[in-house]
């Protein structure tokens, strides 16, 4: 069975969104043509499946158990409604952080990578590293101009994912990158999501040189513009094992 013929107009948004410009100079030719929806479709698909591996090879989510896998009862407390908000997105909209805070063995880095996914297959880019290789990244970088350039890997995706905040302590050096990271994002309204084992109070163990921790930890999880905020508490873990 034929697909029903396309709208001339339909049809020429459809094949400029594709750059099928020769197609588009004849749109009023082939608009009754039973091959045409069919071949869009076929382009279309195409697209979208190389435009999701790109994104995948690029995000460097990691391999990660599913959240249909996660035992909600594991932690002795959790925010579990402010968990499944965060994976509507809408905090992306809004540029708004969200932390994930509690210890070692509860969940968090699979929380974060599970959400990363989410938000990339729901069409988002999306960046994903530890705190420690972003840092050593950066860091590696020998001039200004290279730092920059660097600095973009960082703060063009729509969704940053850095895990393992706080697991290390760090030099100053450290401490003025991850703000700079923080405050880019910041002034491009481009959300964080962040894990931590370390309450903000804490923050000076991990960066205890740092003039810039307390503005940092504010700003880590201040919304740009907005009076929003998440911060999600994951509390202790009970006495068996559990995925980190």
């Amino acid at each position: 069975m034929n697909a029903p013929a396309l709208r001339a107009d339909e049809l020429r948004v459809r094949l400029r969104q594709l750059g099928l410009y020769g197609l588009l100079a004849r749109a009023d030719d082939i608009a009754s043509k039973p091959w045409v929806a069919e071949l869009l479709n076929i382009e279309e698909e195409e697209r979208q499946r190389r435009s999701l591996d790109r994104r995948l090879r690029h995000a460097r989510i990691g391999a990660f158990k599913s959240i249909a896998d996660f035992d909600w009862t594991w932690p002795r407390k959790i925010e579990r409604q402010g968990i499944e908000e965060l994976f509507g997105l809408g905090f992306l909209d809004d540029g708004v952080n969200a932390i994930l805070v509690g210890p070692n063995g509860v969940g968090k880095s699979m929380l974060l990578r599970n959400l990363a996914h989410h938000a990339l297959v729901q069409g988002n880019t999306v960046r994903v590293t530890s705190a420690s290789d972003m840092l050593a990244d950066l860091a590696a970088q020998e001039s200004s101009a290279a730092l920059g350039r660097r600095l973009r890997r960082y703060t063009m995706p729509r969704l940053l994912c850095i895990d393992e905040v706080g697991y290390l302590s760090y030099s100053n050096r450290y401490a003025d990158l991850l703000f700079e990271v923080v405050t880019r994002r910041y002034d491009l309204q481009k959300s964080i999501v962040l894990s931590t084992n370390k309450a903000f109070a804490e923050w000076s163990e991990v960066f205890p040189h740092a003039a810039c921790t307390v503005t940092l930890s504010i700003a880590s999880c201040t919304a740009p513009r907005s009076s929003r905020s998440r911060a999600t508490a994951i509390g202790s873990k009970r006495r068996r094992s559990g995925p980190r």
